[in-house]
């Protein structure tokens, strides 16, 4: 998941020492989740790069992108955007972990800088406690999701241990033929309804 803001300038601070600011352009608040891997990176970025929030020469809106007007873009990682709340409890296991997560976003990043300008892509201090300066223009305040991101995370943890009841069955249970040739005989097996699950998992992006 994506925040993306336009933004009149912004900065990074970090134990009062300011590392990072740009001029116009956007502030992106990353969020990385469990699921995402190098196809939902690239979706992010060109999505980022190519979004049209900026006017043209004319004062037309939402008609340039970044990339257009030569504008600056400050990445930062922010997990919470990964926040499922349990009651008024946020709970982050959606989020990729660390060390993970640190090697996507340094990925995210390069990818951004090889598409991109390297000098215009900016970024805060992956981990650290980071205060951040947002002067956000207009507002323009833009979600962005990867098609991935978009199957709801509880249903996404449901059918990962359907996933794996299915996988385990498979190593306990005949062939799926032999089972259809003792049908009648194994009709009562628990293991019958792995197919039902096989479905219902088959619906998840590889």
């Amino acid at each position: 998941k994506a925040i993306v803001q336009r933004v009149a300038q912004a900065s990074v601070t970090v134990g009062g020492e300011q590392i990072s600011s740009i001029g116009r352009g956007l502030c992106v608040l990353l969020g990385i989740s469990l699921e995402d891997t190098q196809r939902e990176l690239e979706h992010m970025v060109r999505k980022i790069l190519n979004l049209r929030v900026f006017e043209d020469e004319s004062g037309k809106h939402w008609s340039k992108s970044v990339m257009d007007k030569q504008y600056e873009v400050l990445c930062v990682s922010q997990f919470t955007l990964q926040c499922i709340l349990k009651g008024n409890k946020p709970d982050y296991h959606m989020a990729m972990p660390t060390e993970q997560a640190e090697s996507f976003y340094n990925n995210f990043l390069e990818q951004l800088r090889k598409a991109y300008k390297p000098e215009l892509i900016k970024d805060g201090k992956f981990g650290a406690y980071m205060q951040v300066h947002i002067q956000n223009d207009g507002p323009v305040t833009i979600e962005l999701e990867s098609p991935a991101a978009t199957v709801d995370p509880k249903q996404l943890t449901k059918l990962e241990k359907q996933q794996q009841r299915k996988e385990k069955t498979r190593t306990k249970v005949p062939s799926e033929s032999s089972r259809e040739r003792n049908a009648p005989r194994n009709k009562d097996d628990p293991s019958a309804s792995s197919g039902a699950e096989g479905d219902v998992s088959s619906e998840r992006e590889p």
